[in-house]
């Protein structure tokens, strides 16, 4: 089991989130379901890449805010672009490869070349990264690259 758990309160949407995060990432799975005072689904229990959610409706008194967001590491160009445009479909798009999706979860879509590349030795190198970066929404590892081998 799992020590610590995301838990995700959403108004009434949960069911929709849960269906819309499982559609994105494809390793990921329903673990349970848990009624609801009148019938229907109340709460959802479910897997991506290994790492176990909650999700629950709790009404309008509950909301997200940017100071907490779900960070996915992406390896290529294509899964960032997948990712960024499925999640923030109905959603905001923000800088730097943060978004907002419809239910108003905030999200990080980054590659871990990103935070190499920014921890680099050499200052002017993290600089001219840490530059192309605030000028992207969507991250774009080809922009980061020609950023850090670029000559002065």
């Amino acid at each position: 089991m799992q020590r610590i758990t995301t838990f995700l309160m959403f108004n009434d949407q949960a069911d929709e989130a849960v269906k819309l995060y499982l559609s994105v990432f494809g390793n990921s799975r329903l673990v349970s379901t848990m009624p609801g005072p009148e019938g229907g689904v109340m709460g959802f229990t479910f897997e991506i890449e290994g790492q176990e959610f909650h999700a629950m409706n709790g009404g309008p008194h509950f909301t997200f805010a940017q100071g907490m967001s779900l960070f996915v590491n992406c390896e290529t160009q294509e899964e960032i672009d997948r990712l960024y445009e499925k999640l923030s479909e109905g959603g905001e798009k923000q800088p730097c490869g943060w978004l907002k999706d419809k239910f108003g979860v905030s999200w990080q879509i980054v590659p871990p070349v990103l935070g190499e590349m920014l921890q680099d030795k050499d200052p002017e190198r993290s600089k001219r990264v840490m530059q192309a970066m605030l000028q992207m929404q969507k991250i774009d590892i080809r922009t980061l690259k020609q950023a850090y081998d670029a000559t002065a």
